[in-house]
């Protein structure tokens, strides 16, 4: 397990003054490439042996989004290889050890130069102690899209989405969706499924769909290219109000 502990900034926070859903993926995000560079398994060494983990799916479920100035721990583990696929939960907690929020994701290690799913090399196998799963309501990695969506305004990729691997960074597309959501909605779950990289200058066609059912109200954002090809599908979940 590897774990860092935090303070909430202001800059992480939304406009009620706690930690918002995209400073939790930040955290997470960060976390796993922390452990991944104190590994020596990192950015630079992936470089230098053209290769890539490419996020296929988030799956979050938060407790509480703690407050600003509030300290809380950051933690990561990877639980299962299976093939070109690796998969790793995260977490976070407060000063008293409670869970505020705990995810699941699943990766596909790909060779850049072929651009074909790997099996991770015996050191990276060696390195990535496995450890056993959270316990959490494990959902499926696919989105099923509702049969009628709003189309709405194109988002064009720009340079401030990118990441080193020169494509929008996975919080990136969380916060575009995100951007289509009532205000004061209460996030409790959240689930994105990644088909396919943008690039710079691609063009993102949203379109947003809001299902209520059993007490629970649903927006799911399906970001797509002109000709319908999916980038990401990302599933907003809280209470009815």
């Amino acid at each position: 397990m590897y774990s860092f502990e935090s303070r909430i900034r202001y800059s992480e926070t939304d406009s009620d003054g706690n930690l918002s859903l995209e400073g939790l993926l930040d955290y997470f995000q960060d976390c796993s490439t922390f452990h991944s560079e104190d590994l020596g398994v990192g950015v630079e060494y992936l470089r230098e042996n053209k290769m890539i983990w490419v996020l296929s799916s988030w799956q979050i479920e938060v407790e509480r989004f703690p407050a600003l100035a509030e300290r809380v721990n950051i933690g990561t583990f990877p639980y299962e290889f299976k093939g070109c696929f690796g998969y790793r939960n995260f977490f976070l907690t407060d000063e008293k050890g409670e869970y505020l929020a705990k995810a699941n994701t699943m990766w596909t290690l790909l060779d850049t130069e072929r651009f074909r799913p790997v099996h991770p090399n015996e050191l990276m196998l060696e390195k990535y102690v496995l450890e056993e799963k959270l316990d959490m309501d494990y959902a499926g990695r696919k989105i099923m899209l509702p049969k009628e969506s709003a189309e709405q305004e194109p988002i064009t990729v720009r340079k401030q989405h990118l990441d080193t691997n020169h494509h929008v960074n996975n919080v990136q597309y969380v916060r575009m969706a995100k951007a289509f959501l009532p205000e004061e909605f209460p996030i409790v779950k959240m689930r994105a499924e990644y088909k396919k990289q943008a690039l710079l200058g691609d063009v993102l066609m949203p379109y947003v769909a809001c299902t209520k059912e059993d007490g629970q109200e649903k927006w799911t954002v399906s970001l797509q290219d002109a000709q319908g090809g999916i980038f990401v599908n990302v599933e907003f979940e809280g209470k009815c109000k």
